[in-house]
C-alpha cells in the first residue's frame, strides 16, 4: 500500500494541501489514518476519492457532489445513484426546456412577421395596388409606382391607444386577455405560477402589464398551446428575463446549449472515476467482478 501525504494528493490536480485536509473534514474523503505524531496518512483510496469528487463537482454542482461522496462513505449505495440520477433528470429536463425556447421565440417571431405582412388591395379596372383594403393610394387610378401605402393584416385585439406589445403604454388585465383570447382568470393563474409578474398601479392597485409582461404573456400562450405545463412555461420565462429580452436569448442559446453539452460531458468523466472509486471502496452492493460464466454460477455448476 502507497502512502501518500495531503501534499501529494493536491499536487495532482492544482489544490492546496490544506484543501485535501478541508475535504476529509467535510466528508468528501473517507477518514485518513494517522501516525503517532498525528499527520495523516493517505493512500490510493484516499486518492481516487478526492478525483472522484472533484469531477463529481462540475456535473452535479458542488453541494450535490458533497452529498454523493458522504453517502459513498455511510455506505448508502442506492442513496448517492439516487443522487446521480437527479442530476441526470435535471440535466434532461433543461435540455427540454431549451427545445421548448426555440420553439416558443420560433413561433413568437414568426407571428410577429406574420403580423406585419403586407396585404394587395384590388384598385379600380382590375388593378391592383398596394394599400389599405378598399383605398386608393396617392397615384393616380390604375397607376403603380412607388409611395404606396402598405396595409398591414390585423393581429391580436391591441387595446386603444396602443401600438402593439412593444408600446410602453401599460396594457390592463381585460385588455391584455383579448389581446391573448383568454380569460382575466388565466393570466392571473399565469401570475400565481410564477409566469407573469405585472407591476400594480399605485392608485388603483390593479394589474398593469407593459411591454415585456405582454412579451412573456405571449410567449407562455404559444407554450400553453403546445402543451407545456405551467411550471416548465415559468422555467421559459425566468431565462428570457435573465437574458434581458426574447433578442437577446436567442443570440444565447448557443451558449446555452454549449454549457448543456460540456455538462453531459463531464456526467460520464464523473461516472468513470466514481466507478473507479467503488471498486477500491468494495461496497456490498458493489458491481461483482465474477464472469457470468463462472463455474460458481449454478447454470454451469
Amino acid at each position: 500500500m502507497t502512502i501518500l501525504r495531503p501534499s501529494d494528493l493536491a499536487r495532482e490536480h492544482g489544490l492546496s494541501a490544506q484543501a485535501v485536509r478541508n475535504y476529509e473534514r467535510d466528508g468528501f474523503l473517507p477518514p485518513a489514518e494517522r501516525t503517532d505524531s498525528g499527520y495523516r496518512l493517505y493512500t490510493e483510496v484516499h486518492a481516487a476519492a478526492l478525483s472522484a469528487f472533484l469531477a463529481l463537482v462540475p456535473a452535479y454542482g458542488h453541494a450535490a457532489a458533497g452529498r454523493v461522496m458522504r453517502a459513498l462513505h455511510g455506505g448508502a449505495l442506492d442513496d448517492a445513484l439516487t443522487l446521480i440520477d437527479r442530476g441526470h433528470s435535471g440535466l434532461l429536463r433543461d435540455r427540454e426546456t431549451l427545445e421548448a425556447v426555440r420553439d416558443a421565440l420560433g413561433r413568437l417571431t414568426a407571428e410577429r412577421a406574420g403580423q406585419t405582412e403586407p396585404t394587395e388591395a384590388t384598385g379600380p379596372a382590375g388593378t391592383t395596388r398596394s394599400g389599405p383594403a378598399g383605398t386608393t393610394g396617392p397615384g393616380p387610378a390604375g397607376t403603380t409606382g412607388p409611395g404606396r401605402a402598405r396595409a398591414t393584416r390585423p393581429g391580436p385585439t391591441e387595446p386603444s391607444g396602443a401600438t402593439g406589445p412593444g408600446s410602453h403604454r401599460a396594457w390592463t388585465v381585460g385588455e391584455l386577455a383579448r389581446h391573448l383570447d383568454v380569460t382575466p382568470a388565466t393570466l392571473r393563474k399565469w401570475e400565481e405560477a410564477g409566469v407573469l409578474a405585472p407591476a400594480r398601479d399605485p392608485a388603483t392597485g390593479y394589474r398593469v402589464f407593459r411591454a415585456d409582461d405582454v412579451r412573456d404573456a405571449e410567449l407562455a400562450h404559444l407554450l400553453r398551446r403546445g402543451g407545456h405545463p405551467l411550471d416548465h412555461i415559468a422555467t421559459v420565462v425566468r431565462r428570457i428575463r435573465t437574458a434581458g429580452g426574447a433578442d437577446a436569448l436567442a443570440a444565447s442559446l448557443g451558449d446555452w446549449q454549449r454549457k448543456l453539452t460540456a455538462r453531459g460531458v463531464a456526467m460520464l468523466h464523473a461516472a468513470t472515476q466514481v466507478s473507479r472509486y467503488l471498486t477500491l471502496l468494495d461496497l456490498p452492493t458493489s458491481p461483482s467482478t465474477t464472469s457470468a460464466t463462472s463455474p460458481a454460477d449454478p447454470q454451469h455448476a
